[in-house]
């Protein structure tokens, strides 16, 4: 073969190469079904050891057991994020653990994307003594503590940013207690700011601002 045959057949094994190579990636970026994401978030799959996530975030994602997140309404970035994270050592919890590793990556967006599309039902604050403190350090943040407003990257209604900030809008006041104080005990590693700041916060700020955060719509 001489040299220019073989560039040629060079050329055409590294184009079909590539074609191959776009092939794959248009089936891996393969759009979300929401219709899958309902089923599986509703009945779970048996077969595969996939419990009904319903069971623990209530029916459309609003769970009404405080300790668990609300999830209806959430960023779908967010959500792929956090079940990826939960096969990761940055956020261990053994129930969410067990089902994230037996999801597959079509399952975890089939699931966000129901989820986002899901209307979230308000929650309210329940202490008039704190929620005011809880008020001022969402929008202003505590200057002396080098607190930033929390509002600065969950925006002013707690809607969050899409594809950079979750919406915690009329989150459970426990649930929001909970992670702030495992971000500040690095029992939940996933997120440097969070953590950064959670290490800043007294137990009274957390409490004051997670009862603000619930009443957010």
């Amino acid at each position: 073969m001489n040299q220019k045959s073989f560039l040629k057949s060079m050329l055409i094994a590294m184009l079909a190469l590539s074609t191959l190579a776009y092939a794959n990636e248009e089936k891996t970026a393969a759009k979300a079904d929401p219709v899958k994401g309902e089923a599986l978030f509703t009945a779970g799959d048996a077969a595969r050891g996939i419990p009904a996530c319903v069971a623990c975030h209530g029916d459309a994602g609003n769970s009404t057991i405080t300790q668990n997140p609300k999830l209806a309404g959430q960023h779908s970035a967010y959500l792929v994020k956090q079940l990826t994270n939960f096969t990761e050592p940055g956020r261990n919890n053994p129930v969410m653990t067990m089902t994230a590793k037996a999801l597959t990556p079509d399952d975890v967006k089939n699931v966000a994307a129901y989820l986002s599309a899901q209307a979230p039902k308000p929650g309210s604050a329940k202490n008039k003594d704190i929620v005011e403190i809880g008020k001022k350090i969402y929008r202003a943040g505590i200057s002396e503590k080098n607190i930033p407003a929390c509002a600065g990257c969950h925006s002013p209604n707690g809607a969050g940013i899409p594809g950079q900030f979750p919406r915690i809008a009329s989150q459970h006041q426990d649930y929001v207690i909970a992670q702030l104080t495992n971000f500040r005990a690095g029992t939940r590693s996933n997120n440097v700011p969070m953590a950064t700041i959670a290490k800043r916060m007294s137990d009274d700020e957390m409490k004051a601002v997670a009862d603000y955060v619930a009443g957010l719509k």
